[in-house]
């Protein structure tokens, strides 16, 4: 150690003596000719007003001059300073604009029960209601009372059936689209029938999704505003149930409808259709563009691993689902990735749990650059106005019953109708953009220096050469010529002698 800290030593020693012996060859200007130099700089420069300063030969004018210079300068410095001051706060401006298409792309819309199990099922695995209420939790954070009379029965259930799958019982003893419960569907003037949805676990259970983006081989797009997908839906009440204990007392279909890339959002966003009643929603289609973080929120560096496109929701899918399998080993169904599905014990005894720490330690958050899961940077909504009318009317009552052979008082308690069609065939952008771009910020400081000085870049450039050469010539006053004038020498002995004996004589 002490010999690499003497070698250091010796290289910095060895370096400063090369720079002095470099500075020694450089002759020391004289004050005359630093005042040559200075006096030449003055009236060369393009910074304008310095020449004048110096060379009027009035002392009011150089005084006058010399106050107008220093005004300028001020004043150019503080607008540069306001300039820099605001770009560094990032402003943004939103910008609104409308395109006009012959084509639009239709978007997904995905259905619901809103009773989600069928009865014979439910007859026999009462539990289930609360079981599923648990496995849902993983989408939407609820709070359970541990010690309910469900959480006991549904604790001692899962203890006696290890090997069951809930997945399994919702996928087979769920809401079904078939024929029977999907008794029309029209999009665009042709016919469509279950095999163009796709199936979806939501908190809702089994759902199914119209224009999929795994279902269909090309983009459904319309032509024509006011025509669009038209269905008619048979709940089966009798059929399908629901615990009215969780909340769950009406009946009919909940749908969401979203862009074909990301996955459905019910929370907040479905929209309800009840039995007798037709449901006619208009829509219209809104891109929103954010910027990235510093200007915005968004980061477009985060993809995710299970979803071609990125979205807050599937983002906290995956979040959710990285801290449940590092716990737990294990990924519950609704979330997406690879790896063992966690059985009902695990939900119990370890999901669960996890789940809420996830919510008191934040680990998955939304909004902010800096959080999990930022904002999207591109994103597309689907604003919606609903109306309703009474379905049927009471002649087709009595076309609907003898068509399918069912009694008006089922046609009134389990038909549901829907239209979805866009208002027009056009789509708004909002757009946030800089306010302030590199390439502005310049051209205005350029032209603040312009107004108030004159001066450009190659001012700029004159200024630093001149002081740079000042900067030199001082390393070599200090650095030299400062030391040999400071030292000192003490005469020899025999003069000394020689000045005390004359002096004595």
């Amino acid at each position: 150690m002490e010999q690499t800290e003497k070698s250091k030593v010796y290289a910095e020693n060895g370096l400063l003596e090369k720079i002095k012996l470099c500075l020694s060859k450089k002759p020391l200007l004289s004050p005359t000719e630093r005042k040559k130099f200075d006096h030449d700089f003055a009236i060369s420069t393009s910074f304008h007003g310095i020449h004048n300063i110096v060379q009027n030969r009035s002392k009011i004018r150089k005084v006058l001059w010399l106050v107008v210079v220093l005004g300028s300068v001020s004043l150019v410095t503080w607008q540069i300073y306001s300039r820099l001051l605001n770009y560094f706060t990032w402003p943004t401006t939103t910008s609104i604009e409308v395109q006009y298409v012959e084509k639009m792309e239709f978007p997904a819309v995905t259905f619901c029960n809103l009773n989600r199990f069928q009865t014979d099922a439910v007859a026999k695995f009462g539990v289930i209601f609360f079981l599923w209420h648990i496995v849902s939790k993983v989408l939407h954070l609820r709070e359970i009372t541990a010690n309910s009379t469900g959480s006991t029965e549904a604790t001692d259930f899962a203890a006696s059936h290890q090997n069951f799958s809930i997945a399994e019982f919702i996928r087979n003893k769920g809401f079904y689209l078939d024929n029977s419960t999907l008794l029309d569907c029209d999009f665009f003037g042709k016919p469509c029938s279950p095999k163009d949805f796709g199936h979806v676990f939501t908190e809702y259970g089994n759902c199914f999704t119209f224009n999929h983006g795994e279902t269909i081989q090309a983009k459904r797009k319309v032509s024509v505003s006011g025509r669009g997908l038209s269905l008619l839906f048979s709940v089966n009440q009798e059929t399908f149930t629901d615990n009215p204990g969780l909340g769950f007392v009406d009946a009919g279909i909940i749908f969401a409808i979203h862009s074909p890339k990301t996955v459905p959002q019910f929370d907040g966003l479905g929209l309800l259709s009840p039995v007798g009643m037709h449901t006619r929603v208009t829509i219209r289609q809104v891109k929103t563009v954010h910027q990235e973080y510093p200007w915005g929120e968004c980061n477009p560096n985060i993809k995710l691993q299970n979803f071609s496109n990125y979205s807050t929701s599937g983002c906290l899918k995956e979040c959710k689902a990285q801290h449940i399998k590092k716990q737990c080993g294990c990924v519950p169904f609704l979330l997406p990735g690879n790896g063992i599905e966690c059985d009902l014990q695990k939900y119990f005894n370890c999901v669960s749990p996890v789940l809420d720490h996830i919510e008191l330690k934040e680990l998955c958050t939304v909004g902010t650059h800096n959080s999990s899961c930022p904002v999207s940077c591109e994103e597309t909504e689907y604003p919606a106005t609903i109306s309703y009318s009474s379905f049927p009317s009471q002649k087709a009552l009595k076309y609907l019953s003898k068509k399918l052979n069912q009694s008006r008082k089922y046609i009134r308690e389990n038909l549901v109708k829907i239209e979805i069609n866009y208002s027009d065939l056009n789509y708004k952008i909002t757009q946030q953009q800089k306010a302030v771009s590199v390439p502005e910020l310049l051209a205005d400081l350029g032209g603040q220096l312009g107004l108030f000085c004159g001066a450009s870049l190659i001012t700029i450039i004159e200024i630093i050469e001149y002081l740079f050469t000042n900067f030199y010539w001082i390393c070599i006053f200090f650095w030299l010529k400062i030391p040999e004038m400071t030292q000192w020498t003490p005469p020899p002995q025999n003069h000394l002698g020689n000045k005390n004996r004359i002096e004595e004589c």
